[in-house]
């Protein structure tokens, strides 16, 4: 006996199914069973991935789905009797017909009927019926339903109409048994049925799980959508543990009295014959210009006009170039492809959107460098075709462009208009349930308190699985072991972990389709209205549709208002393509690692590299690309690189031959280019032959590897190797095997380059025209807006505070190196806000008063807590105090309405003379706030502290007891004992192989920043203190790691204790002390009341006599205190003591 499951769930069925994919099949494959059907609620998002994967287990794949069907129409939002939404319906897709058909089944249940889920209707239906098998479905479909509810006559209509719809040979009453006593009421009825009308029978089981032992994952599953805890009675929940894959003798005993419904399976099995297809492209029409006959030729129009702009006189090489590309392109027959990405590029490009300079091998395209698709010469800088398009290899071009991120989305409405908006389509991508993440959701659903959960979440080291972390944390082990709790939590936990959760839109997939991009990937629609493919990246470059992805890159913009700004200064606009790649202080600057906000090289990784790469040419930044990733870094070539470059170690190739391909690189092979330069060279191949090499070794393939290095120790032996020994072609093969894994794609990384460069140009000899710009891209992430205003002081420049009469929306440059904080950049305000200031500025000049402003800023765009915030930060500086303003805040907004209703009801009268001072004014309090409150709502609501630094008040007292600053720190010896101190910056708290949390800090005074690294024994003794701005003092030493220097630390106290263990020593003439001399002390002490004790020591000829001083004066240790005793005649020395340090002040210092 034999059986083949048809009803079907996946992960697809999100947050309601927990079998992936492969363990379906599998599990079919172990069983013997000859095909599996999907049938997932609703959507066909696994359907592509279903279908190929299931060659590699031998089974033959079903492609249906489970629709939901309205009771009435798709397009009715009412709930019908009983609050009946919809119905389920399984259909199955029988041939390419019935593919097509379920595609836009499943589309339009998206787009037109979607109430609480996608509905299909009878009307749809009936228009897409053809090809498609339906069975009758579980029992929340219409006819168990109406069986179940008394109605035989409602299920005997239903099924008639199905029976009509679908033809009586594609119908199917279906049985379903999970025992359960709803089954056992609900399938003699059908059987009945199906008798009558002489329906056949076909058995199933609702597969929402593999095995039993499941059950319970899946229910916390069914509440992480349903928000319920496991406890709650109105929890989702399927009744009983039964919806498993079966085997084909546990579903013959389940239907003993059913044979014909188990071999019906086998039946529709065999009727079911789809077949997708394979290696066929679907690129989308491009409509020609008049009087161009075909794409090949418009396209090389385009690219001889190009090339004569790009080049001027053209080189013979250059011509045969161009020549061979284009061939390989129209056999290839992608004519189409290229003009259709030009043509949306040029549309970017004639609206100022900016362009990147390439991305990827495209690059590696002199056809794309003449089509303005890349700005990089192939030619200039050795670049293969190739390894973008291999005449070899069919496959579609992949060419993915990055647009200035804030006009992306243009570009997207300019392709969906040129070729019809059901034509173009974004692209889904599904977020998983990660380890941290699936924790805290199993977590909710078992009632466990948040606190556990949090624990148990917080011991899984970052990009973890469970298993892992149950193997390599100890802790985490631990719990598992003695606590039942979390070992149920994390054993729920692991079944669940890495399904998809959700559906999200891709960040930058979209596909263009040849007709209704439906007609071959279906559509769905999120909650937010945007329209996705159902099928992910993967499956759609399997539907043989062309998939780009249009990037938004925020660099470019920082790039595009830089040059706006430099324009509107001096009237001129610099063109990047034509800036010297030879500027003198931005490879001075790279040297010396000021790259905060270069692109591609602003991590501290990265520029410690730089530092001592010491580039000083544009290759530098190519190579530095390619070497800045772990396997040139682990491997040494990264540092081989810098030691060749700068003649500490000679440089040497695998064979003289190769010095012209290697030479650059100073003989290693750092790109995947040479090695397909290095194949041609020494073993004959072709550059196609060559990138297929590439290939079998990236992608493994075993087979394929041993077939190429057979013909590749052949060719060395007949070209580059010829008379030398077959191990020497051996040899060469496994050094190109190794580098193979290293090498980066040349192409990607002189076009990445080009940005890097671009972008340290400006910031070198404009710092602050871009460093305006670069603030303005990351307004809203006050980390990053701090970062960038502390590389903006450090470069001598200065941030001016936020001020309504001065600022534009957005970070200004200003003369004499000074940049305006943005007024959008406040936390609360907003664009319209800001918008909203600088009209009222435009319009009437600068604002007298506060209430001059409320007068005139329409309101309606600035609400309370914008206008609050525009306070709190400092914007009204020059109109009043900010507790004064505060206090006066309902007063103006009073006004504001009154202004309001004037303006919209037209009267005359307050406001009429807008040029005057108004007529009414605010009575502004001068009181202000403290300074540390002052400070804390610039940190709060501009990311940063901005007019002054809460270390500044403590920088006296720090300064006596540290051994110095953290500038001169990092300047100290390594393994010296330091006491150093500051303010918390950042910090990332990670644990250890062995599940411990230890920290990495960076600390701040008002000299500089410097990273500590805070191991487990410190941190198990301090990691309460470790909070951003939180002042501290601690002990600590320094090592060299990584090329780089560390702060240590051993001990770490709140800067609070700085005066705990110390001891002020005074020593007196004992001839000068007297009453009134001792009043006058007692005086100056108690004006510096802390907790340092203080000790008077007499001295006289003869003797000396020691008194420490009561607690209540007690001080607080400064340098003004300091100083004030050392000038009070009869103090001769005066001494402070911390542990074992000692420091003296000479009387009269």
């Amino acid at each position: 006996m034999n059986f083949v499951h048809l009803h079907v769930h996946s992960e697809y069925s999100l947050l309601d199914a927990m079998c992936r994919i492969d363990g379906l099949l599998k599990r079919a494959a172990d069983y013997g069973m000859p095909a599996l059907a999907l049938t997932d609620h609703g959507t066909m998002s696994g359907a592509v991935e279903f279908y190929h994967r299931a060659a590699h287990y031998g089974v033959k794949p079903i492609i249906g789905c489970e629709l939901y069907v309205a009771p009435h129409s798709r397009l009715d939002r009412s709930v019908g009797p009983k609050g009946l939404k919809y119905y389920h319906l399984l259909v199955l897709a029988r041939d390419g017909e019935g593919y097509h058909n379920l595609m836009k089944l499943s589309s339009l249940a998206y787009l037109e009927g979607f109430y609480y889920k996608p509905r299909v209707d009878l009307e749809l239906l009936e228009r897409y019926h053809q090809g498609l098998l339906a069975l009758s479905g579980c029992r929340s479909s219409e006819i168990p339903r109406k069986l179940a509810a008394g109605q035989p006559e409602g299920a005997q209509a239903a099924a008639t109409r199905f029976r009509e719809l679908f033809g009586p040979e594609n119908f199917y009453i279906e049985l379903q048994n999970h025992d359960l006593p709803e089954d056992a009421a609900l399938n003699p009825k059908l059987i009945e049925l199906a008798q009558q009308m002489d329906i056949p029978l076909v058995a199933t089981n609702d597969v929402h799980y593999l095995d039993q032992e499941e059950c319970e994952a899946h229910e916390v599953l069914l509440n992480i959508q349903g928000r319920k805890h496991i406890t709650d009675p109105n929890r989702r929940t399927y009744q009983g543990d039964q919806y498993t894959f079966r085997s084909a003798e546990e579903m013959a005993a389940h239907f003993p009295d059913q044979p014909q419904a188990l071999e019906n399976t086998l039946k529709i099995a065999e009727r079911c014959e789809l077949k997708l297809e394979e290696k066929q492209f679907h690129l989308p029409h491009f409509p020609l210009p008049a009087g161009e006959n075909s794409a090949s030729e418009y396209l090389e129009r385009l690219v001889s006009a190009g090339a004569r702009q790009r080049y001027g006189e053209l080189s013979e090489a250059c011509r045969e170039r161009i020549r061979y590309e284009l061939s390989v392109i129209k056999q290839m027959g992608y004519d189409t492809y290229f003009l259709i990405v030009q043509d949306f590029v040029q549309f970017a490009k004639q609206q100022g959107i900016s362009v990147g300079p390439g991305r990827g091998s495209a690059a590696g395209s002199v056809v794309s460098y003449c089509l303005g698709i890349t700005s990089v010469d192939p030619l200039k800088y050795d670049l293969i075709f190739e390894r973008f398009l291999n005449p070899d290899r069919v496959s579609m071009p992949d060419i993915d462009i990055d647009f200035e991120v804030r006009r992306r989305d243009e570009v997207i409405q300019y392709v969906r208009e040129k070729y019809g908006a059901d034509h173009v389509s974004q692209i889904v991508t599904f977020d998983t349930m990660a380890a941290r993440s699936v924790i805290r959701d199993v977590a909710r659903v078992l009632d466990l308190p948040y606190a556990e959960a949090d624990r148990v979440a917080k011991l899984i080291p970052f990009g973890a699985s469970l298993d892992a972390a149950l193997q390599g944390v100890s802790e985490l082990r631990q719990l598992y072991q003695r606590d039942p709790q979390i070992k149920r939590l994390l054993d729920v936990g692991r079944k669940l972990e890495g399904l998809s959760r959700n559906p999200a839109t891709h960040a930058a997939g979209v596909v263009i389709a040849p007709g209704e991009v439906s007609d071959w990937a279906p559509l769905m629609k999120l909650s937010d209205g945007s329209v996705l493919t159902q099928y992910d990246m993967l499956s759609l470059e399997k539907t043989g549709l062309l998939k780009m992805d249009f990037l938004g890159l925020r660099n470019l913009s920082v790039l595009d208002d830089a040059l706006g700004s430099l324009e509107r200064e001096s009237g001129e606009r610099l063109e990047l393509d034509k800036l010297p790649l030879d500027d003198g202080p931005t490879y001075q600057m790279l040297r010396a690692g000021r790259t905060s906000g270069v692109f591609q090289l602003e991590g501290s990784g990265i520029r410690e590299l730089l530092r001592r790469l010491e580039p000083t040419e544009f290759k530098d930044i190519i190579a530095i690309l390619a070497l800045y990733r772990p396997g040139p870094l682990e491997s040494g070539m990264a540092q081989d690189y810098i030691e060749r470059k700068h003649g500490r170690q000679k440089v040497r190739y695998p064979h003289p031959k190769l010095a012209e391909v290697l030479g650059d690189s100073y003989g290693l092979p750092i790109y995947q280019d040479q090695l397909l330069q290095m194949a041609r060279v020494m073993a004959g191949f072709t550059l196609a032959e060559a990138d297929t090499l590439r290939r079998a070794i990236g992608k493994k393939n075993k087979q394929l590897m041993a077939q190429m290095k057979e013909r590749f120790i052949a060719g060395c032996l007949a070209h580059g190797l010829a008379g030398q020994p077959p191990e020497q072609a051996a040899k060469l093969f496994a050094d190109i095997e190794k580098f193979a894994r290293y090498g980066f794609v040349k192409a990607h990384s002189t076009a990445y380059a080009l940005i890097s460069y671009w972008t340290a140009y400006l910031k070198a000899n404009y710092p602050n025209h871009y460093l305006a710009a670069l603030l303005t891209s990351v307004a809203g992430n006050g980390d990053k807006v701090a970062e960038y205003v502390k590389e903006s002081r450090e470069l001598g420049l200065q941030v001016l505070p936020p001020d309504v009469n001065e600022s534009e929306v957005q970070f200004a440059p200003l003369p004499q190196g000074r940049i305006r904080f943005g007024l959008g950049a406040i936390k609360n305000v907003g664009l319209g806000a800001a918008q909203a200031i600088l009209a009222a500025r435009q319009a009437g000049g600068r604002f007298r008063s506060f209430a001059d402003f409320c007068q005139r800023v329409e309101m309606g765009r600035l609400n309370r807590d914008g206008l609050e915030s525009l306070i709190k930060a400092g914007a009204f500086g020059s109109l009043g105090s900010r507790k004064g303003l505060l206090a006066a805040i309902a007063q103006g907004l009073e006004l504001a309405g009154r202004a309001r209703h004037e303006r919209r009801s037209g009267q005359k009268g307050l406001f009429a003379e807008a040029a005057d001072s108004p007529l009414i004014e605010l009575s502004i309090g001068r009181e202000e706030f403290a300074r540390d409150e002052l400070l804390q709502a610039e940190k709060e609501l501009l990311g940063l502290y901005l007019s002054g630094h809460p270390l500044e008040e403590v920088e006296g007292r720090l300064a006596l007891f540290r051994s110095c600053d953290l500038a001169s720190a990092k300047r100290e010896r390594p393994g010296e004992s330091l006491e150093l101190g500051g303010r918390i910056e950042g910090l990332r708290v990670i644990r250890t192989s062995k599940g411990q949390p230890m920290a990495f800090v960076q600390l701040e005074d008002l000299t500089g920043q410097i990273e500590m690294t805070v191991f487990p024994d410190c941190f198990a003794q301090s990691g309460q203190l470790l909070q951003p701005d939180r002042l501290i003092c601690l002990t600590g030493h320094l090592e060299e790691r990584n090329g780089g220097v560390q702060l240590i630390a051993e001990q770490i106290r709140p800067l609070s204790e700085l005066d705990r263990g110390t001891q002020l020593h005074l020593l007196l003439d004992a001839d000068q002390v007297e009453a009134q001399w001792l009043g006058r002390l007692r005086v100056l002490l108690g004006k510096h009341r802390g907790k340092t004790a203080v000790y008077l020591h007499l001295h006289a000829r003869q003797s000396q006599q020691t008194v420490r001083l009561g607690s209540e004066l007690s001080v607080e240790l400064s340098r003004p205190l300091l100083d004030q005793l050392s000038h009070l005649p009869g103090i001769l020395e005066v001494k402070w003591q911390r542990g074992r340090r000692h420091h003296a002040l000479a009387a009269g210092a």
